[in-house]
C-alpha cells in the first residue's frame, strides 16, 4: 500500500492521502451506522467513541498511516489521542457561527488529524483556507492572538457569516483547495490547519444516521 501527499498555498503543509486504508469498509460501515451516538461539542454533528485497538492502533508502529506519518511530519512515535465515528447532522441554519467558518484543530505542530471517509456524498471532503485578513493557513501559538484579532475585525466589517456550511470562497477566507471524499480513503494533516469539511448537500433531515456523512474522525500525538 502506498499514499500521495497534496500540499495547498504557500505554506505547502503536507496533506496524507491513503486509498483503500482498512480493507474492510464494510464492516466499518455498518459498526459505524449501529453505534450509539452524542452530540459532540464543536462538531457540526453526533459521535461515538471507538477503541483505537478496535480500528487500527494495534499496528500503529508498522501500519502505512504510521509510516507516512512519521516521514511527512517528523514524528519518532505516535499514538491515539481520539477516534470516532462522526455523523455530520446539523442543517445550514443550526450550525454556530464558528462552525460556518474554517477552524483549526489545534496550534501545536504535534497535532494530527484525520479523517477516514466511510460512506459519504460523492461532493463531499475536506478543503483547505487562507485566512484573508492575516494571510495565515495554519495557526500556530505565536499567530494566536493576531488571528483571533483579525477573525474580530471580520465580524465587525462583515458581520454575522452566512447561514451554511463553508465551501467557497468568501470576503474572509480564500479557498486553497480540497481532498475529495471516496470509500475507504483517510486523510491526514496537521490540526493548526485552516480547513472546513466540504458538506455540499445537507444532511437528511430523517434516518440522518442511517444515511449521514459516516466518518471517522479523530486526532493522533506525535513524540
Amino acid at each position: 500500500m502506498t499514499y500521495q501527499i497534496q500540499a495547498f498555498g504557500h505554506e505547502r503543509e503536507p496533506v496524507i492521502v491513503i486509498d483503500d486504508f482498512s480493507g474492510h469498509l464494510s464492516g466499518l460501515v455498518s459498526a459505524g451506522r449501529a453505534a450509539r451516538y452524542e452530540r459532540a461539542n464543536g462538531y457540526p454533528g453526533i459521535r461515538s467513541a471507538i477503541d483505537p485497538k478496535s480500528y487500527v492502533g494495534h499496528c500503529m508502529q508498522s501500519s502505512i498511516l504510521a509510516r507516512a506519518v512519521k516521514k511527512e511530519f517528523g514524528a519518532g512515535q505516535i499514538r491515539f489521542e481520539s477516534c470516532a465515528f462522526s455523523i455530520v447532522t446539523l442543517q445550514p441554519d443550526e450550525l454556530s457561527p464558528d462552525q460556518r467558518i474554517p477552524h483549526f484543530d489545534e496550534a501545536q505542530s504535534n497535532v494530527v488529524a484525520f479523517v477516514h471517509y466511510l460512506d459519504t456524498a460523492p461532493d463531499c471532503g475536506t478543503a483547505f483556507y487562507r485566512h484573508r485578513r492575516t494571510g495565515f493557513e495554519t495557526v500556530t501559538p505565536e499567530r494566536l492572538d493576531e488571528y483571533f484579532a483579525a477573525r474580530q475585525e471580520d465580524e465587525t466589517e462583515h458581520g454575522p457569516p452566512p447561514l451554511a456550511y463553508h465551501t467557497k470562497n468568501t470576503p474572509r477566507y480564500d479557498r486553497l483547495g480540497t481532498v475529495a471524499a471516496a470509500p475507504d480513503r483517510l486523510i491526514a494533516y496537521r490540526g493548526r490547519q485552516l480547513h472546513s469539511g466540504d458538506i455540499m448537500t445537507p444532511p437528511p433531515l430523517k434516518n440522518v444516521q442511517a444515511e449521514g456523512r459516516l466518518t471517522v474522525t479523530g486526532f493522533l500525538l506525535l513524540a
